[in-house]
């Protein structure tokens, strides 16, 4: 099975914008897809003019918001305090075999296989009990790692920093995506993006800014990203063995 891992420098950084941009494009395509958010916190939070994650990303791949994300609670807090404020942890084992279950089909010579999109909790150090962080659930589940990052001040420092964290355990990215990017960047974004490529050796794109939670609106953006590229042939969740 195909799929993607989206991960960020920080919180707030547009990851859900990328995910579900990503999931409306490929479905526009006429492919199967399927999200993936281990788990979400600040549900206690007032509402806000965007759909929570987790259900946005369901509307994007057609699923309940309990099958993407699993775990739901109510604080803004890390994942392990979270837990911890419920009387509960979080059990590494659980994340990954939730994966697995509901990764869809896999793919034939003739039809291709779901894509799964997994959608990270802030960056890649953040943990989801004392054991275990986001960058280890990346590395068992073996997808490209796509990393969300703003464009403006401060970018380079995060996104080079992120760039070293994946790659020290051989996390395989496919790609910086700034976001959201102007249609007029200022020298300083464009320093930026021009910045991270060359000293992180790495693609950098941009997500074009998405004003509305709109299927059209978001798979508008999507499909200006090389999403089939970053889809590399051999990505797949392992087998549990």
């Amino acid at each position: 099975m195909r799929g993607l891992f989206i991960s960020g420098t920080d919180t707030g950084v547009g990851k859900t914008i990328l995910s579900a941009a990503l999931l409306a494009a490929i479905a526009a395509e006429g492919e199967p897809v399927s999200a993936y958010k281990p788990v979400v916190t600040g549900l206690g939070e007032p509402p806000q003019t965007w759909p929570q994650d987790h259900r946005l990303l369901a509307e994007m791949a057609g699923m309940s918001p309990q099958e993407v994300a699993p775990l739901r609670y109510a604080p803004a807090v890390s994942p392990h305090l979270a837990a911890a404020m419920a009387g509960e942890r979080i059990d590494s084992s659980n994340l990954i075999d939730h994966a697995r279950a509901h990764a869809g089909t896999p793919g034939t010579p003739d039809t291709p296989g779901t894509v799964m999109i997994v959608e990270g909790v802030g960056g890649l150090l953040v943990p989801f009990n004392e054991d275990f962080t986001v960058r280890d659930l990346a590395v068992a589940l073996a997808l490209p790692l796509l990393i969300a990052a703003r464009p403006g001040l401060g970018t380079i420092n995060h996104t080079l920093l992120t760039l070293q964290a994946a790659r020290s355990v051989g996390l395989d990215v496919g790609a910086v995506v700034l976001t959201p990017w102007p249609s007029q960047p200022s020298p300083m974004e464009q320093s930026n993006r021009e910045t991270i490529a060359h000293m992180g050796e790495v693609e950098v794109v941009g997500l074009a800014p998405v004003a509305h939670p709109d299927r059209g609106e978001l798979a508008q953006a999507g499909a200006q990203l090389p999403w089939r590229r970053w889809l590399r042939p051999e990505s797949c969740i392992p087998s549990q063995t």
